[in-house]
């Protein structure tokens, strides 16, 4: 029979190969979310990394050929600005919620100089996404343009993103905060009115480049436009908006 010492020898052991176990999986959790928490800017709300593409010299896809911009679009800001950031977005995206306040950011810093373009590209599998896109097309169809920016920034202050992070049910009530009539609203809803000019565009920005959420288009004076991947930190936008504003 093994004696004491021998059995407090064995509990040992076994306890320190499961510490050297447990520190193992700690340490790669704390990498993994040390990644993510510094906003690893090759990411975006894919699900993966982006697949490979044609770069430019800032390590960007090259950006494809978009529907030019137009007073159909929603645009925030200056409409006659120089230079247009068009933001293809997902109002379930977690990237798109943490990338909205840059936008807002930029915004303020550069005022008239820019415009900011919002299109839709709600990815299938955020539940609660395209239904709120076009939300966003019925406010703004009753209420305005000020109404759809002033929708736009409520999504992204409420929701918990990752698919149905804002409760479909919860939309009539926020159209009525936004001063919008909710049976009006609900109607438009209801319908899908909007349900195909939200696929096309999906279809526009896929044929621009797009392949995750969000992504914007930097489009300078002389037409040339540029692509940004990614909740890409402020001072990455501010170098390139500089760049295009000095052509």
């Amino acid at each position: 029979m093994a004696s004491e010492t021998d059995k407090i020898k064995s509990t040992n052991r076994i306890l320190v190969v499961a510490l050297i176990i447990a520190a193992f999986f700690l340490g790669s959790l704390t990498n993994k979310v040390s990644y993510f928490e510094k906003g690893n800017t090759a990411l975006n709300n894919t699900g993966s990394t982006p697949q490979a593409a044609p770069t430019d010299v800032a390590g960007q896809p090259t950006a494809g050929k978009l529907k030019p911009v137009s007073s159909s679009d929603h645009i925030r800001g200056n409409a006659n600005a120089r230079l247009s950031l068009v933001e293809y977005s997902d109002f379930e995206c977690p990237f798109c919620q943490r990338f909205h306040p840059t936008m807002q950011d930029l915004m303020k810093t550069y005022g008239d100089k820019i415009r900011w373009v919002y299109r839709h590209f709600p990815l299938s599998f955020h539940a609660n996404a395209q239904k709120e896109a076009e939300a966003s097309e019925c406010i703004a169809e009753l209420g305005g343009n000020d109404a759809f920016w002033k929708y736009v920034d409520a999504i992204f202050e409420r929701t918990t993103a990752n698919g149905t992070g804002f409760a479909l049910e919860k939309l009539g009530p926020l159209a009525a905060e936004l001063g919008i009539n909710q049976a009006e609203f609900q109607t438009c809803l209801d319908s899908s009115k909007y349900e195909q000019l939200v696929k096309d565009q999906i279809a526009d920005g896929t044929k621009g480049g797009v392949s995750g959420t969000p992504s914007t288009f930097i489009i300078d004076p002389k037409g040339e436009t540029q692509i940004l991947v990614g909740a890409q930190p402020i001072e990455a936008f501010r170098t390139e908006i500089d760049k295009a504003l000095a052509k």
